[in-house]
Formats: structure tokens, C-alpha cells, sequence
């Protein structure tokens, strides 16, 4: 016998048997009878394996088995949902799946057939997860997930790519993208909260508010931090990680537009944001333990068509900036938008900046310069607002985190430079 033969079909057999297996330990937990375990899919996938080999020199007999298999599949299929009411079809489509896989790794696809295996196993073992997924999710949530695929395949491919306007500073295509892009970064954040909860602890929600805004963040927690004192450090702690998201947050927003530039930058805001990890972690643990409660803070759909249109607008008055000061005062131009920029926002910056330069417009070392402005000045308009909303105590435990993020973010720009 041929060795590849002989492992082809140990491959067939293993993934059937550990289908059957995830199957039948699933239906053991839910006390449930199953129609098939471990044996019968290893059975199953042998068949479609012996269908395929066979295919090849008896043309037809391949479909026929199929065929066959398939019609004692969905018969056993019109018996149980017939006679058990309450019972769900997965195993037997996971059956006919795992026939397919079999024939699969007899036409050699043996790749790809442990590929989709091991996918359909995981697709069977979250169905937990996926159910507690769908529960929380309400109709604004799947209007907000229509929105994004409609903003992605709809609006976009039909704006036009190129300069338009009287000074010729307003691209429709890249600013619509942008608003895409912050749009589908801010509904990760926002998922995220939805499907592990957002009563978990402030550090969770922080560091999940982060994805959404680390200003809102700073703001909430700041507010809570009058009425609720004793919990200093962990409010503090709360928003150390949202920030440090931050710095990460930039950093991926560069990626998804420059990625070259993303190079560049990756030293400086990798050391920010490993410095903000640190101070953050020691903040952690000395933390005492409680429980507290930051309300639905984060609770709203920030995938909304006003959001994004707010932001393509802003996206597009600070590129057509961003573009003639260039012109007219060169990177010193450039700097002050960053910095005037980046007391609001500081994600449109950092888009249009990583944009310009990518086009050529603008040189990559000024990009990064304008960049890491916008990112300390609006680590700066933080701190001011978490010691004018809850005071020095808060204050200076979080002046204490940006002067350690801040100074990394330095040094790591200087290390670039040298």
C-alpha cells in the first residue's frame, strides 16, 4: 500500500472522529440523545472519502453514494425533528459536511479539508457563546451592522476618487473612507463591550472604551470619580488603559492607511503604550477590591449616520487644512493644525496626515511629527479635563501615567531619529 494513500485516509478519519466527538461530548452535556458520534462521522467521512477515490476510475459511482448518503442523512433528519420537537438540525449538516471533507482529501485537498474541519469544530463549540451573542443584540445593532456594509459596498464605490472644489482640497472617496474606517474601529469597541458586558470591572470597560473614545472615557470616569472617592486608583486605573488604547488606536489607523509609516511609528507608540501597560498593571494591583458600577456609559451604537458624517466632515475640513497651510507655511503649518487638531480629535489628524503622505504630498517625517503633536496635546486636554472635573487626587495620579507614556513616546522618537 502507498504511504500517501494510507494517510490521506488517517486524515479523512480524523476529522470525522473529532467532529463526532465535539458533537457527541455537546449532546452528553445537554442530555441529549445524538443520531451519530464519534464512529458513525468517522464512518461518514470515510465514505465520502472511498466516494471520491472511487470517482476517479468509475466515474458516476462518486455522485451516487453521495446521493444515497445524503437521502439517509436528511431521512434520519424528518425523523427527529418529527418525533422530538425542541431538537435543531447542526449535527446532521455537520454530517453532510463532514461526508464533503472526506471527498475532499481523496481529490488531495488535504489542506484545505483540516482547514475547514478545524473551523467547522470551532463553529460547533461557540454555539454557547453565539447564543448569549444574540441575545444582546437588539434591532439599532443590526441596523448599525446594515449601515457599515452599506457605507463600505454602496456609497463608497460611486464617489468619485480625485480633488474637487475651487482650491481642489476636498477628496469625496477618502473622506467617506476614513469615516468607514473610524466608524467600523469605533463598532469593534462598541461589540466588544456589548458581548463581555461592560459590568465587568473599570478596567475591562476602560480598556473596551478605549476602542470607542478614550476622551468619553476620561470624562465618565472622571465624573464618577466625585461621587464615588474611595475608588480613586481604579477610576484612574480605568482611564490609564483607555489612553494607552489610544496610543495603539493611532497606531493601527496608520497601518490600515501607510503602512510603512506604521513602521516608522511603531517603536515610539509601541514604548507609549507598553509605558502606559506598566503604570497601568501597577495601578491595578494596588487597587483595593470593590465593585463598581459605570452605568450604560458606553451602552449607545456609536455606528450612527450622523456620527459618520460628523466625522467625514471633520475628516475633510482638517485635510483641506492640513493640505494649504502645507502649501502655504510648509511643516510649521502642518504642526499647528496637528496641534489645534488634536484638542478636539485626534483621529482625523492622524488619518489625513498618514493620507498626505502616502500620496506624496507631504514628507513622512513631518506626518509623524504632526502625529505624535496631536497625540500629546491631546493627552494634555485629558489630564486637564480629569483634574477639572474631579480634582488634583485623580489628577495626579493620571499626570504621573502621561508623564511616563509621554516621555516613552519621546524616547522612541528619538531612538527612530538616531
Amino acid at each position: 500500500m502507498e504511504f500517501q494513500v494510507i494517510k490521506s485516509i488517517l486524515i479523512a478519519v480524523g476529522l470525522g472522529f473529532m467532529i463526532g466527538m465535539q458533537r457527541a461530548i455537546y449532546h452528553l452535556s445537554q442530555d441529549e440523545k445524538s443520531f451519530a458520534g464519534s464512529r458513525t462521522f468517522s464512518l461518514i467521512s470515510m465514505v465520502g472519502y472511498m466516494a471520491g477515490y472511487l470517482d476517479t476510475d468509475f466515474g458516476g459511482i462518486a455522485m451516487m453514494v453521495g446521493v444515497l448518503a445524503g437521502a439517509v442523512i436528511l431521512a434520519a433528519y424528518y425523523f427527529k425533528v418529527t418525533n422530538r420537537e425542541g431538537y435543531g438540525s447542526t449535527t446532521h449538516f455537520a454530517a453532510i459536511a463532514t461526508y464533503l471533507l472526506g471527498v475532499m482529501v481523496s481529490l488531495g485537498q488535504e489542506k484545505y479539508a483540516i482547514f475547514l474541519g478545524v473551523l467547522i469544530i470551532v463553529l460547533l463549540e461557540i454555539k454557547p457563546k453565539l447564543q448569549r451573542f444574540e441575545a444582546k443584540i437588539t434591532p439599532t445593532d443590526i441596523n448599525a451592522a446594515v449601515l457599515l456594509l452599506a457605507m463600505t459596498f454602496l456609497v463608497l464605490p460611486v464617489l468619485p476618487d480625485r480633488m474637487i472644489g475651487p482650491y481642489q482640497l476636498f477628496n469625496p472617496y477618502k473622506t467617506w473612507l476614513m469615516a468607514v474606517i473610524i466608524s467600523a474601529i469605533s463598532f469593534v469597541g462598541y461589540a466588544a463591550i456589548k458581548i463581555l458586558g461592560h459590568k465587568k470591572g473599570l478596567f475591562l470597560t476602560g480598556a473596551l472604551g478605549g476602542l470607542v473614545s478614550s476622551t468619553a472615557v476620561s470624562v465618565s470616569m472622571s465624573r464618577l470619580a466625585v461621587t464615588q472617592k474611595r475608588f480613586a486608583v481604579h477610576f484612574a486605573a480605568a482611564i490609564a488603559i483607555a489612553c494607552t488604547f489610544m496610543f495603539l488606536r493611532v497606531l493601527i489607523l496608520v497601518f490600515v492607511v501607510n503602512p510603512e509609516m506604521a513602521a516608522d511609528l511603531l517603536v515610539p507608540f509601541s514604548a507609549a503604550s507598553a509605558g502606559g501597560l506598566a503604570y497601568t498593571w501597577y495601578l491595578y494591583r494596588t487597587a483595593r477590591s470593590g465593585s463598581v458600577s459605570v452605568g450604560d456609559t458606553f451602552a449607545r451604537n456609536p455606528l450612527q449616520l450622523s456620527e459618520a458624517i460628523k466625522f467625514g466632515i471633520l475628516f475633510g475640513m482638517v485635510y483641506g487644512a492640513v493640505a494649504f497651510v502645507q502649501a502655504r507655511y510648509g511643516d510649521i503649518g502642518v504642526y499647528v493644525v496637528s496641534m489645534l487638531s488634536g484638542i478636539t480629535d485626534v483621529d482625523a489628524v492622524t488619518l489625513t496626515l498618514a493620507q498626505l503622505a502616502e500620496e506624496g504630498s507631504l514628507k513622512t517625517v513631518a506626518a509623524m511629527n504632526g502625529i505624535i503633536i496631536a497625540s500629546v496635546v491631546n493627552s494634555l486636554v485629558k489630564l486637564g479635563i480629569v483634574c477639572w472635573v474631579a480634582g488634583w487626587r485623580l489628577g495626579w495620579q493620571l499626570a504621573r501615567y502621561f508623564l511616563v507614556t509621554l516621555a516613552m513616546l519621546g524616547a522612541g522618537m528619538w531612538i527612530y531619529v538616531k
